[in-house]
């Protein structure tokens, strides 16, 4: 495909670096975005939703750049590009960041990161454990998550501390939720979820019982968008049919991605804010948990 929209010279002023004069000070970056799309459906009918609005994406760019700060303009790239990539239409994005007051300590005239990245269907994993090492078990699952071929993971939850929902009297969960895009099919990416859970000597033998590890494929697809998975195969329901009433959950899903929805019913109307579905439930059986660096 040869189709691209070019949007140059995105500039803010921000606070990234790695030398405290440059968090404290800030400095001027500038983003070049190049998105390669199939711009005929948008040519032949002159609709706006059969496009990219690089208006919104300029948004994005300039709430990145003046956003937290990271100590590496890498880490702004590729952010930048996950934002993007967030816009089914979008097939892959280049991203350039400059910096052109860097702390170089020479004469320069810029210094550039690039990235390219292929989008993918946009999938969201839960995450629980109440067995054994709890906290190592959720941290080795995330590096066996992040090391799968055709996954990549884009944000990881703050771990919660949640108490027990259904099934028998047992101990208080771990939970946390990945967000990530797939190049594998939903099918063989529940294989390998199921695979991971086995080495962490998962069993299913009490139906919401006790469990070393349970990864759970939330949703497939973003809602609405054309590589949205909807199925209602007892092997394969997407989305997970009870995710909009567990609020452990939407906790870490939403901590994960702010801008989070979900599919609760067909059609467009049927498609909720995860925020919006949070404030419907009773959040009391949900807590902060032990923080991913202390594993």
């Amino acid at each position: 495909m040869t189709d691209r929209i070019v949007l140059q010279g995105v500039s803010a002023r921000g606070n990234h670096g790695v030398l405290d004069v440059e968090k404290r000070d800030g400095q001027t970056f500038l983003v070049d975005v190049t998105m390669v799309c199939d711009l005929a459906p948008a040519g032949r009918t002159d609709a706006l939703g059969a496009t990219v609005n690089y208006a919104e994406v300029a948004d994005d760019v300039v709430a990145r750049i003046t956003g937290p700060s990271f100590d590496l303009i890498e880490r702004l790239a590729e952010v930048i590009a996950d934002d993007v990539l967030r816009y089914d239409l979008v097939e892959s994005v280049e991203v350039v960041v400059h910096k052109p007051e860097a702390p170089v300590g020479h004469p320069f005239t810029d210094v550039q990161v690039c990235v390219e990245r292929r989008n993918a269907a946009h999938v969201v994993i839960a995450l629980g454990t109440n067995l054994g090492d709890r906290g190592q078990t959720l941290t080795d699952a995330v590096a066996a998550l992040t090391a799968l071929p055709g996954l990549t993971v884009t944000s990881v939850s703050d771990i919660v501390a949640t108490d027990p929902v259904g099934g028998p009297e047992q101990p208080e969960y771990l939970n946390a939720v990945v967000t990530a895009r797939s190049l594998l099919h939903p099918r063989d990416l529940l294989v390998e979820l199921h695979r991971i859970e086995s080495l962490h000597g998962r069993t299913r033998e009490i139906r919401w019982g006790a469990r070393t590890l349970d990864l759970d494929l939330v949703q497939y697809g973003l809602p609405g968008g054309h590589r949205e998975v909807v199925s209602d195969d007892p092997q394969l329901t997407l989305p997970h049919p009870r995710a909009h009433e567990r609020a452990f959950v939407l906790v870490p899903w939403l901590d994960a991605d702010p801008r989070a929805t979900l599919r609760v019913s067909e059609g467009r109307d049927g498609i909720r804010p995860v925020a919006d579905l949070l404030a419907d439930l009773d959040r009391s059986g949900v807590r902060p948990g032990p923080r991913w660096e202390q594993q």
